[in-house]
């Protein structure tokens, strides 16, 4: 305060004042950017604005000076970033700054590991300043075997990665953890080289390195509007931002405004689905014997212990946190009085794990505010509504440790039109338009993520908030079938069928004095598929799989989307925008991919091209058109990506939703012709209705559209049915089907069936970091053409130099569950790991297929393949496994052409005897 204080914790209190506020007057002008600090009343910003910009970024925390930062690095010098205060006053300033390396999910493995790269090596070899970065370990508590699996799962994919982890036993545990309570402990997972970063030692190192490079930091300077226009096609793009000392002309906009993100999306008309609520730590005396002990986060009592110096801080996430419903713009490095009532549970959890805590005392408390979101994942990317305009928010408290990869991320969108990485899990395109403003899914979903943030992650989890949101003709009939739902993307769709799955209104866990649901048969069943080994319904999943391998299965697949390509362009589009020849004759239908610059896979979607004739809607509009089947989980990515691509080339084309206007039933197995011929008024055999090609034509009555497809390997159509029509025609089809013993079936049997096919799922098997050329889906691209198409350059670099990594299947002879994420090694050297994996019961093997790299950085071909001895590594326990090049069920394809041994039903027959 007198100025003679050379270091500062910004997560402790000013000795020499009784209340936050102050902290920012103490701060010494080492952790602050270089202009003089504007005292309250002060003139304005610390610099002048410039006219215009290559882009602005807004908000000085920890996201918007990674952003500009990376922005600088890449090339961009003429960037501004402008604070409303000073950095870090929003948020940032009261975070914890802890690193964890290790996620169950590759992608944040890696922008965590770009984070660490920057905040321990990077900034201070390039400005000579020390960040604030202490390397001093992390610790994961594990209660039960459940929770040590998961511990290990991580242990295994962080071997593909370089990183270096221990599972400890509880003595080992309190070996290292000397004030440590082990007495509850089945295990702890021990990384040495997690650690702590300092928020504004980090922020004020990061802006000054991109000021060295050209950026220009601006604090003082709220953001008043900003300034949108529309062009001659109708797109609404980013025009100007407008402050109370001047606007900069920009094309660019990037909210990194934490929990103003959503205020600063309204000026500008785009939705910001997140919410804010209050999150604390405390920050205790100092406790002997507690110094240089790694970090600990306690999963199962939600609560993280942060060693702070010769102290703790102790935080965590609890069933009844407190929303800030009334988020004031004045609120500048400011905290909330803490409600005791609602932390007392991580004290508890606390003293639990560390005794010694109840002796201590506390010094500080830290609640301030956090911004979470529906699914806890950060919400990043352009925005649907306005070109232009950026996200770089909602980072539920992990905006520091995710910071930097995705700070780098976030620039190379901005710059280059996509990231480098899959970044779909955090895009904002990843959620249906009709949820993005809906307030109770907003709430209710970031409650409950923020509820379930330390629970197990578990391959079957769904949530409980918010359901019911969208649903399809055919919920109710299937409903009283016993099918238990999963929801994607707002949709309700068959998981798989037992009995009572029935949905609930969502009952907060209990919190807020609200009560819980009784009896609650759905969640109950949930329950029970929670685990790492094979569920207890797994023998449901075999009786669905393999009826429709030797009889008939019927899906409800309506939850797809389902848009319509028209317009003057609409052949050139179709050309621009698919990687396979789609402009074949009309009744053609085609599988194919939509690809980035880079040849990754943006979407894979089957295209018909529609006979030219009059509306018949919904099931073709008037005119030359393309009929696009996309799963719905994805479909508003590739609503979005399609429309992008058409305005980049200024194609005169609609794109038209018909989503919620259709059903759509899958017929699949040997049975499935006799039992639809009862039914369409058109003929099933091979030679008049061949595979990949449609029609429509009358089902008791209702046109339908008929598709001869399979996503699961088997003879099959797809009906695409008016929403009026789809109740009689389904009741029509397990009518004509009840002899052939026809099961409804779900989507985990189409899990289990399409890996066993060798059939890929986009974002599992197929994201865009992933070239088809590398997926195995060569046939998908015209490449023996001349037609250019988006992408296709980059895939003929790809192919004259070689493959650096493709995919791989895998099968192992134990009957051990794999669900993706195990390390894969070849020769004892780790490759890559499974991306997904799953039991074919057909060929009674655990399946599981992921993309290797040759470790020497040379060519991935069959030689190098076939040559290697291959390995899976789940849990620490290695299993041989067998590489396939072809799938090995069915490798000639004869069964999706209707070919079976001609003594096939009788054998099923004998079998099912």
């Amino acid at each position: 305060h007198n100025g003679n204080v050379s270091t500062v914790c910004v997560s402790s209190f000013c000795p020499k004042h009784s209340s936050p506020e102050h902290l920012i007057k103490w701060l010494p002008d080492s952790l602050h950017c270089p202009p003089p600090y504007v005292e309250e009343g002060g003139s304005g910003p610390t610099k002048p604005l410039p006219k215009s910009a290559e882009a602005v970024v807004i908000g000085g925390g920890s996201l918007g000076c990674q952003t500009v930062y990376h922005l600088a690095k890449m090339g961009m010098t003429n960037v501004v970033l402008l604070e409303r205060d000073r950095l870090t006053a929003g948020t940032t300033w009261h975070t914890a700054g802890l690193l964890w390396q290790l996620r169950p999910s590759d992608v944040e493995v890696e922008l965590l590991a770009h984070t660490r790269q920057v905040i321990s090596h990077d900034l201070e070899q390039e400005t000579g300043l020390e960040t604030g970065w202490i390397q001093n370990g992390g610790l994961f508590i594990a209660s039960n075997k459940q929770r040590l699996d998961e511990y290990k799962r991580l242990m295994s994919l962080g071997k593909v990665y370089g990183i270096e982890s221990h599972v400890l036993s509880p003595a080992e545990t309190k070996d290292l953890y000397p004030l440590m309570n082990v007495d509850d402990l089945y295990g702890t997972l021990y990384v040495p080289k997690d650690g702590t970063m300092d928020p504004a030692g980090t922020c004020t190192t990061l802006s000054r390195a991109a000021t060295a490079r050209g950026a220009t930091v601006i604090e003082n300077c709220p953001v008043t509007g900003i300034q949108v226009s529309t062009d001659d096609m109708g797109v609404k793009r980013v025009k100007a931002v407008e402050t109370l000392h001047g606007t900069i002309q920009t094309p660019v906009v990037v909210n990194c405004a934490g929990v103003w993100a959503a205020k600063l999306g309204e000026m500008a008309g785009v939705k910001v689905p997140l919410v804010a609520m209050h999150h604390a730590y405390v920050v205790t005396e100092r406790i002997e014997g507690i110094q240089n002990m790694p970090n600990v986060r306690d999963h199962d009592a939600s609560v993280y212990l942060r060693l702070q110096g010769d102290a703790l801080s102790v935080g965590g996430y609890e069933q009844n946190p407190v929303f800030w419903d009334k988020v004031s713009d004045k609120f500048a490095f400011s905290l909330f009085d803490l409600d005791w009532d609602v932390f007392m549970q991580h004290i508890e959890g606390a003293i639990n794990r560390v005794p010694a805590l109840e002796q201590t005392g506390i010094k500080s408390t830290v609640c301030g505010p956090e911004s979470f979101t529906a699914d806890h994942k950060p919400l990043m990317g352009e925005a649907p509504e306005v070109r232009g305009f950026f996200l770089g928010c909602g980072f539920n408290s992990a905006g520091m440790m995710l910071g930097g990869g995705c700070g780098r991320e976030l620039a190379h969108w901005i710059i280059h039109g996509r990231p480098e990485k899959d970044m779909y899990g955090y895009d904002i395109r990843r959620f249906h338009h009709s949820l993005t403003d809906n307030n109770k899914w907003i709430r209710e979903r970031s409650h409950e993520s923020y509820a379930k943030n330390y629970s197990v992650v578990f391959p079957f989890d769904e949530p409980l908030a918010s359901r019911n949101m969208r649903t399809d003709p055919f919920h109710k009939v299937l409903t009283e079938q016993g099918c238990v739902f999963q929801e994607r993307h707002g949709w309700e769709r068959p998981g798989w069928f037992n009995q009572d799955g029935a949905v609930l209104d969502y009952d907060w866990y209990g919190a807020y004095d609200i009560s819980k649901n009784q009896n609650y048969k759905y969640n109950e069943l949930l329950g029970k598929e929670y685990t790492f080994d094979y569920p207890p319904h797994h023998h449901v999943i075999k009786n669905e799989c393999l009826t429709c391998r030797h009889g008939v299965s019927v899906f409800n697949m309506s939850y797809f989307g389902k848009f319509y390509l028209t317009g003057p362009d609409a052949k050139k589009a179709a050309d621009w925008l698919f990687s396979a020849d789609v402009n074949k004759i009309p009744g053609s239908t085609v599988y194919t991919c939509m690809l980035n610059k880079r040849g990754g896979s943006e979407a894979d979607l089957t295209v018909s091209r529609l006979e030219a004739g009059a509306a018949n809607l919904p099931l073709a509009p008037e005119g030359d058109a393309y009929y696009l089947a996309i799963g719905g989980g994805v479909a508003e990515h590739n609503w979005n990506h399609i429309k992008t691509v058409l305005q980049d080339e200024g194609l005169n084309c609609q794109l038209t939703d018909y989503s919620e206007d259709m059903g759509m039933i899958s017929i699949q197995g040997p049975k499935s012709r006799e039992v639809l011929q009862e039914i369409l008024d058109t003929d099933l055999s091979n030679e008049a209705f061949p595979f990949s090609t449609h029609k429509v034509c009358n089902a008791v009555g209702h046109k339908v559209r008929a598709m001869r497809l399979s996503f699961v390997g088997e003879l099959g159509w797809e009906l695409h049915i008016p929403k009026d029509s789809c109740l009689p025609v389904y009741q029509a089809v397990m009518a004509a089907g009840a002899k052939h013993s026809i099961i409804n079936a779900g989507y985990r049997a189409i899990d289990s069936l399409s890996i066993e096919k060798g059939y890929r799922h986009w974002h599992a098997d197929l994201r865009p970091d992933d070239t088809p050329l590398e997926a195995g889906l060569a046939f998908t691209c015209k490449m023996k053409s001349t037609i250019p198409f988006l992408g296709r350059a980059s895939l003929e670099k790809q192919k004259a130099e070689g493959l650096r990594r493709r995919i791989v299947c895998f099968t192992i002879d134990e009957k051990v569950p794999m669900f993706g994420l195990e390390a894969i090694f070849r020769n004892g050297v780790p490759v890559g790991h499974l991306r997904r994996s799953d039991y074919g019961f057909f060929i009674d093997k655990q399946i599981g297929y992921g993309y290797i790299r040759n470790p020497d950085g040379g060519v991935v071909n069959a030689d190098f393949i076939k040559s290697g001895k291959f390995t899976l590594e789940r849990m620490g326990v290695v299993y041989e496994a067998k590489p396939h090049l072809k799938s090995p069920f069915d490798p000639s394809n004869n069964r999706v052409k209707g070919i079976y041994p001609d003594n096939y039903h009788n054998v099923y027959k004998a079998n099912a005897q």
